[in-house]
């Protein structure tokens, strides 16, 4: 594809610089330098080529396969075998026997696919000056503009509402386009649309062309046949079709006023200022490769509100979830299929959702979840004789939920009991009692029901734990992981505490706590760390990115710094023998951590790490050019990790007087823990925060400046006892719904 070498200087007085900005002297050569634009349902990336203009796309629902059913049936007849090889200590043959009798059928799940690409043929300019190519977080919009005797400007956006993308072109009216079909190589542009299929998904995508007064718009239309993972008999011509005669009939202004409306709706939900310098008036790929070694506070707060708007842009209601990559690929053979992976990355996709104001963004998950639980309860049957529902370590579009890939890291557990606390939070985050009853309570009570059937004694312990099982992704296959033990500790609490408040299943309910007491406890080993495994076989040089027996300290809270200080002390050592550099995904994990550790500035140090240049060869973790986090290569998780970690360290929620043993008031819902500033790097002395949110359904302002507490204003939405605490001080509010309370430097 045609490059310009090279682009005059841009003018510094000609476009008023936004914090809220990225923006680019260069149009991108790689695709981890294009800007993303998305609707929950479609993605483009847009590279900006002053001459030739490729805008990349995705439809959510493009992927390989077809309804499927992958349990291994009958496959439980193996499982006693399996779990007496473990425990006699011969994980080889257990490893073996489970490769061949206990994996998912077939092996390996599905693909998300890339679908096209979207190209603009423009003159060739001999002079060509002013170059800027931009995306405003405030807007959603992309822009890309330059003069060439007037002035060209290119925005392109993705509607949620029309469920188009959107391109208009003002200043320059000699162009063609065409579509490409990123599965027909070789295949010459068509005019305006593209058709096919990948096995059993039939896809369609089509453009319209509208001048009218103020340029030209170009509306970008796909669809496909999916309905559910068991249907696929849609229409995705009469889709299209319909789609784009509504959208041409709005006209491009409407189409744009539209789109701000719905979008910002979303994201000026919060606000973040950390403080300015000179550094923020630099093109975005500059302040990245600076920020380790200089001062740019603003960019912190870009990088929070970036990770706002690519969930905004890729888990809309009524949509797919946000997947390994979000919603963008180029890729028909993309890391990892671009799939879900439950042993972390599609948890954290939504750890931002509640805290950062984006509580609807969950929507497509919970429908997921709907989805897993009819797949997961055959899986359950067929490989644990189980009832309830399972999910291991990754599902796809065809809701696979069996152990994919090996047995030594895919037969694991928990996915689904990670993935239905989620329900949970957000009811403590929200307060919603009819989404307890109708939509959480029944999934998280079918995969408690699971792990009642499915857990066993440890014969030398006499615990209840888990297995076959693993600790993501090291160790083999083993039986009862210290995180397996962590996640169905805190499932089984919640659906104890949500059964209490909906008055349901009280015989389960005591069930339940009979069980949870049984569950083996977390153990500190012999160099002092919290043990990955229900053996003290810990290795202290170990730095795999997975800290996976941290989960009780984020994103769960059984050990907390006052309730359990001996663990907390233990998952801190633990946290140092992992050391300070990883994954990009894995940086943002640590971030959190060291967030509820209540070190600011190793939490600091962590998201210094994460804010470098990134690269794929030779492999280097941090941000690409775009603000893409990079594993490397680019997964999306990381930058969800990093506006989670960045939040959690102005604002916790979660009562550090918590134990495993039982729930406080504030996990189960009765009362709030408001934790003001916990975990404060010194590097962010002063700065104001609008919108956060607390649990117990409290909206949360905060200004602080030279590292103290001006104020914070609590905007609770029902009637709740509030404990507010800032630098070990606390204060007690009977706090009534729909009322604001403000606090101050008495704390």
């Amino acid at each position: 594809m045609k490059r310009l070498l090279f682009l005059a200087a841009l003018s510094p007085c000609l476009f008023a610089q936004s914090p809220l900005t990225l923006w680019y002297k260069q149009p991108a050569n790689l695709w981890v330098e294009a800007l993303p634009v998305g609707n929950g349902r479609m993605g483009a990336m847009v590279f900006g080529d002053p001459t030739h203009e490729r805008i990349q796309f995705n439809e959510s629902t493009v992927w390989t396969g077809e309804p499927h059913d992958y349990a291994h049936h009958g496959a439980y007849q193996h499982l006693d075998e399996i779990r007496q090889l473990l425990w006699a200590g011969k994980q080889k043959e257990a490893e073996d026997l489970a490769e061949k009798e206990f994996m998912s059928e077939p092996l390996h799940q599905r693909k998300y696919q890339a679908l096209g690409d979207l190209e603009l043929e423009f003159p060739e300019h001999r002079s060509l000056s002013n170059y800027r190519r931009s995306l405003d977080l405030d807007t959603g919009i992309a822009a890309v503009e330059y003069d060439t005797g007037v002035h060209v400007r290119r925005e392109i956006f993705a509607s949620y509402s029309s469920n188009v993308i959107v391109i208009h072109i003002s200043g320059e009216s000699q162009f063609s386009s065409g579509v490409r079909d990123a599965h027909k190589v070789g295949q010459a542009l068509s005019p305006a649309n593209l058709a096919g299929a990948v096995d059993a998904v039939h896809y369609e995508a089509r453009t319209v062309t509208i001048p009218d007064s103020t340029g030209v718009t170009i509306l970008l239309a796909a669809a496909t046949n999916f309905k559910n993972y068991r249907d696929v008999s849609a229409d995705p011509h009469a889709r299209v079709e319909a789609t784009l005669a509504a959208a041409k009939a709005k006209g491009y202004a409407a189409l744009r006023a539209e789109h701000i409306a719905d979008y910002q709706k979303l994201f000026r939900r919060v606000s973040l200022d950390l403080g300015h310098t000179d550094a923020e008036k630099l093109p975005t790929d500059e302040r990245i490769k600076n920020f380790a070694h200089g001062s740019d506070p603003s960019l912190v707060a870009l990088v929070f509100q970036y990770g706002r708007y690519l969930l905004i842009g890729s888990s809309r209601p009524g949509g797919q979830p946000a997947n390994l990559q979000g919603l963008w690929n180029e890729s028909n053979n993309p890391p990892w299929d671009s799939k879900y992976t439950d042993n972390i990355n599609t948890e954290m996709n939504y750890w931002p959702a509640e805290l950062a104001n984006l509580s609807e963004c969950q929507l497509p998950l919970f429908d997921a979840l709907k989805d897993l639980a009819v797949s997961g309860a055959i899986t359950a049957k067929e490989q644990y004789n189980a009832r309830g529902w399972v999910l291991h370590h990754n599902f796809d579009l065809w809701r696979g939920t069996a152990p994919i890939n090996a047995s030594n890291h895919g037969i694991w557990e928990t996915g689904g009991a990670w993935l239905s606390t989620h329900l949970w939070e957000h009811y403590l985050f929200t307060g919603d009692k009819t989404f307890l009853r109708d939509t959480a309570y029944p999934l998280m009570k079918g995969a408690a029901l699971f792990f009642v059937d499915a857990m066993v004694k440890d014969p030398k312990t006499g615990y209840l734990i888990t297995g076959p099982s693993n600790s993501p992704e090291q160790g083999g296959l083993v039986m009862g992981p210290t995180m397996d033990r962590q996640i169905v500790r805190s499932l089984f609490g919640e659906v104890i505490a949500a059964g209490k408040i909906l008055g349901v299943d009280s015989q389960l309910r005591d069930q339940l706590t009979a069980m949870r007491a049984k569950i083996a406890p977390n153990m500190i080993g012999k160099y002092g760390q919290l043990q990955e495994w229900m053996e003290d076989k810990d290795d202290p040089k170990n730095k795999h990115r997975h800290q996976s027996h941290l989960w009780g300290v984020y994103p769960g809270s059984e050990i907390t710094p006052y309730g359990t200080p001996d663990l907390f002390k233990a998952a801190q050592q633990s946290l140092i023998f992992r050391g300070d550099e990883a994954t990009g995904w894995s940086m943002g994990w640590k971030v959190n951590l060291w967030a509820r550790f209540l070190d600011g500035d190793h939490a600091w140090k962590i998201l210094q790490n994460l804010i470098q240049p990134a690269s794929d060869k030779p492999a280097h973790a941090g941000l690409f050019p775009n603000l893409f986090d990079a594993h490397p290569p680019f997964q999306i998780d990381g930058n969800f990790g990093a506006t989670a970690g960045i939040a959690e360290m102005l604002l916790q929620s979660d009562d550090p007087h918590g134990t495993s043993t039982s729930l406080t008031p504030v996990q189960s819902g009765e009362a709030a823990f408001i934790n003001l500033l916990p975990a404060l790097p010194s590097a962010l002395p002063d700065g104001h925060v609008t919108g956060l949110r607390a649990r117990g359904g409290i909206g949360v302002e905060i200004e602080w400046k030279a590292g103290k507490l001006v104020k914070a204003v609590l905007k609770p939405d029902t009637d709740k006892p509030i404990t507010v605490r800032f630098a070990g001080k606390e204060k007690q509010l009977q706090a009534k719904g729909g009322q604001t309370y403000t606090v101050g430097a008495e704390l």
